[in-house]
């Protein structure tokens, strides 16, 4: 893929893969008169790149974000990468992007890059073939 792609550009293609699992976060964004808004949320979908989120304040692509995992009390800045309206009332599903490479801060194994549901390893729904049944056919006996 292609790193360099502008923000906001559509792909196909994932960069890794995608669990849905809602963390506890804290996003901070800075406004342009220099005061820090704050808001608590949960992921709708973690990454070992980023999120995917619910947000009632207003940010825009490419926007720098700071983003704490409540739980480890971890902080690393993100930017906007992806925005869309929710379903939920004065929602906006906010996608963003990890700046640094921080592939532990979920605190999630994730599957290597290549992994797919065809791989080996993969447990996935296999149909189990049930032994015939042969009917029990009762003998009279004649006395």
């Amino acid at each position: 893929m292609n790193d360099t792609l502008p923000y906001g550009h559509i792909s196909n293609l994932r960069r890794s893969q995608r669990l849905s699992l809602g963390f506890e976060v804290v996003v901070t964004a800075r406004r342009e008169n220099g005061k820090a808004s704050s808001e608590e949320t949960k992921t709708l979908v973690v990454s070992s790149r980023g999120a995917l989120l619910l947000l009632r304040t207003g940010v825009a692509i490419g926007e720098v974000l700071t983003i704490r995992n409540v739980q480890t009390q971890e902080e690393l800045s993100c930017r906007v990468s992806d925005l869309e309206s929710s379903s939920q009332l004065g929602m906006m599903e906010v996608g963003i992007e990890f700046i640094t490479n921080a592939p532990s801060f979920w605190r999630v194994s994730f599957p290597p890059a290549d992994w797919t549901l065809r791989s080996p390893e993969a447990k996935g729904f296999r149909p189990q073939i049930a032994a015939p049944v042969v009917p029990v056919v009762a003998k009279k006996t004649i006395r």
